[in-house]
């Protein structure tokens, strides 16, 4: 079994740069944001799932698209 862990660990592929549940805040359309990472599979977005809907233009968003660059790492008190 170790033989195939190694391969898929060597595969060319994107690797996370976040971990799911990591509590993140930021900037989504110059509206701030708090959320959890759901997911960080492509490596130009991830999917955040917000504490807060957002209501923009009479849509409700409650999991939205950002870069890497508009999202940090919450501190824990």
């Amino acid at each position: 079994m170790s033989i195939l862990a190694e391969y898929f660990n060597n595969l060319p592929r994107y690797k996370p740069k976040w971990k799911y549940g990591s509590r993140v805040f930021g900037h989504w359309m110059k509206i701030p944001f708090v959320g959890m990472v759901v997911a960080d599979r492509e490596k130009d977005h991830i999917l955040v799932h917000l504490d807060l809907p957002i209501f923009l233009t009479g849509v409700r968003h409650d999991v939205i698209i950002v870069k890497h660059k508009d999202i940090k790492l919450l501190k824990e008190f």
